[in-house]
């Protein structure tokens, strides 16, 4: 790497991702995401996109534009677990409980427009790796070889 690669490299350091959720309905999504999900609003334009955030998790709300509905987001929590029975209580659309697999301790909460945020911890050594449910709703379980297959119905 030259010196001109290093000084680019440098000067450009990536801050973090926020994604870019669309929703059909602004106040529900806001609504959902405040009284139900924890979340603070950070700004809004009413009608047209709102900035979320909790803790230092951040995400964009945008009415009808920038992308499609049913996009996924990772979010790495400390304790998936004690967030699963926060959401419960709040009634949150729980898509898939905590269930452990290799790379995390995770769940999957459904928003009003279909975009799934998949929350997760650390995996837990002392349980087996989980069934893992899909973009259509089908079960997927990993074989002895650790290969995954659909689960039949």
């Amino acid at each position: 790497m030259s010196a001109t690669d290093t000084s680019w490299a440098t000067a450009n350091v990536f801050e973090g991702v926020t994604p870019i959720l669309r929703l059909y309905d602004l106040p529900a999504s806001i609504h959902y995401y405040v009284n139900v999900l924890g979340f603070k609003i950070d700004f809004q334009q009413p009608g047209i996109i709102a900035s979320v955030s909790r803790d230092r998790c951040g995400i964009f709300l945008i009415q009808g534009d920038q992308g499609n509905p049913g996009t996924w987001v990772w979010i790495g929590v400390g304790d998936v677990e004690s967030l699963f029975y926060e959401y419960q209580r709040k009634g949150a659309k729980v898509r898939h409980p905590p269930t452990n697999y290799l790379w995390a301790y995770e769940m999957q909460i459904e928003d009003p427009d279909g975009n799934v945020l998949r929350l997760g911890s650390e995996p837990k050594d002392d349980q087996p790796v989980g069934e893992w449910l899909d973009m259509h709703g089908r079960s997927w379980a990993t074989s002895p070889d650790g290969v995954w297959t659909r689960v039949k119905p």
